[in-house]
């Protein structure tokens, strides 16, 4: 196996990919040093755009996009394994619109509500047929588990409170070389993935809630709906961005959160998250 599909892909194979609906499964590795529930919502992206690049004969893809809803249900562990699915509602050469969900034994893990992802051409990202040939390898035997090695958290700084209610950062995006996620994400731009961006902002709005009176002596919190994501341009390796969340209102139970990320002046992506007391397991 060549580098490909080794350090940000997260599909292990297709067993099923027709016009309107795509299946498959991943799994996470038993080694990963760290994988956050939004990588569940990549796979489940992913795996729509494979089946969207299929159909327009791998001259376009999708890039970034919006989401109006997901829900998390689980936080996956290392070993276990994603069944994923993805309805494909539209896929033209502007957008691919799909719903999808991954499940764990059975159990909904990560649920996404109507994502739509605009489509630019596929050869400022990576090789079409390179691409061609990964889809067909993904449809057949598919490809070996284990591939992940895990993300970084989220490298904030220079965190900063205005009351109660709001928190700022300064998240630092590593430079390509230095982290490996960049060779999938892309071979031929590389991007800062959407999903980490998330992970980051989400990581900042558990510690806001976790300030607020009501959630002061939770033991631990996690996203559990994430609503109105819109990933507004691309993040280059290297860039630093400007984060902030804002507490909307908190009860004993649950925070909800606004978010957003700025770079050079600019709104990069907003989105809003409900942080809940996390069970006991």
């Amino acid at each position: 196996m060549n580098g490909r599909f080794r350090s940000f892909s997260f599909v292990d194979r297709i067993t099923l990919c027709s016009a309107h609906r795509v299946e498959g499964h991943y799994t996470v590795p038993v080694d990963a040093t760290r994988f956050p529930a939004s990588l569940m919502a990549e796979a489940v992206g992913q795996l729509a755009a494979w089946a969207s690049m299929s159909q327009l004969d791998f001259a376009i893809r999708p890039v970034a996009g919006l989401a109006a809803e997901a829900h998390y249900g689980q936080v996956p562990q290392p070993g276990q394994r994603l069944e994923l699915q993805a309805d494909i509602e539209r896929c033209d050469a502007e957008a691919v619109a799909y719903r999808g969900s991954a499940t764990i034994d059975g159990q909904l893990a990560v649920e996404i509500i109507d994502c739509v992802g605009p489509m630019l051409p596929m050869a400022q990202f990576d090789d079409p047929e390179a691409v061609r040939a990964d889809f067909h390898t993904l449809c057949g035997g598919g490809v070996p588990a284990g591939r992940f090695g895990g993300v970084p958290a989220p490298l904030l700084s220079q965190i900063e409170t205005t009351g109660s209610e709001r928190l700022q950062a300064l998240l630092s995006v590593p430079l390509a070389e230095a982290a490996p996620y960049f060779d999938d994400h892309f071979p031929r731009r590389a991007v800062f993935p959407g999903t980490l961006l998330l992970d980051a902002l989400a990581d900042l709005a558990v510690q806001l809630a976790q300030r607020s009176a009501p959630l002061r002596d939770a033991a631990a919190l996690l996203p559990s709906r994430v609503t109105h994501v819109k990933i507004r341009s691309f993040t280059e390796p290297g860039a630093v961005l400007q984060l902030e969340v804002e507490l909307l209102d908190a009860d004993a139970d649950r925070a909800r959160l606004k978010l957003a990320a700025r770079g050079d002046g600019k709104t990069v992506a907003t989105a809003r998250v409900e942080v809940v007391r996390r069970s006991p397991a």
